[in-house]
């Protein structure tokens, strides 16, 4: 039988493994910009010290052009790879959908997502992957990547250890479509990549 030789009983069975769970439904609460976090309690010299240290010192000079989150890196996180495996997500989102990260199966891998909040605090961010084989989506992913201040460093944000499927039909090309998003359902960047899962790094 062939790589790609999945019938659509058997991935449906695969999908059926991957069931999500269903949403909780969780409101987040009432969002204060930095501005306004800054002006409460301003005469309570300890709270005021400890908001710098979790804020930074004030407001930096806001360009309005830039967005309050900016997605800028996604990397494979993978010991054994022979290459670094990085995306660019300030570049062509449309080129990832013409070129493929090729792991070698049953390799375990994270996925890190570098990014940058600029204004304000950012509240539940969530990165959100689905996952398809042949046109038909197998598995979905939601990881809480938390909630942040601005500052001018990037964030890293790391997923839990993942293992690549392995054995001769779990080799073939995955579309996976990731999203970064958050509590109030800002699409701050979604994009599209492929994963080629093979017997060897250089098969």
């Amino acid at each position: 039988m062939a790589e790609d030789d999945l019938t659509p009983e058997q991935l449906a069975a695969i999908a059926a493994e991957n069931e999500e769970p269903e949403p909780v439904n969780y409101r987040p609460p009432a969002q204060k910009s930095v501005k306004e976090i800054h002006e409460l309690d301003k005469d309570d010299e300890s709270l005021r010290k400890y908001k710098e240290a979790l804020l930074g010192p004030g407001i930096a000079a806001e360009d309005p052009t830039v967005p309050n989150v900016q997605v800028t890196r996604m990397s494979l996180i993978c010991e054994a790879a022979p290459n670094p495996l990085v995306l660019d997500l300030q570049g062509d989102l449309e080129a990832f959908k013409k070129q493929a990260f090729v792991l070698k199966e049953g390799v375990e891998y994270k996925i890190k997502i570098s990014f940058k909040v600029n204004r304000e605090i950012v509240s539940g961010l969530k990165y959100v992957q689905e996952t398809y084989r042949k046109g038909m989506k197998i598995d979905k992913s939601d990881y809480m990547v938390g909630s942040y201040g601005p500052r001018a460093p990037e964030y890293d944000f790391l997923t839990t250890v993942e293992e690549a499927p392995k054995g001769l039909l779990a080799r073939g090309n995955y579309l996976i479509k990731s999203k970064f998003t958050d509590d109030d359902k800002h699409n701050h960047l979604s994009w599209e990549w492929n994963l080629n899962i093979k017997k060897d790094w250089n098969d």
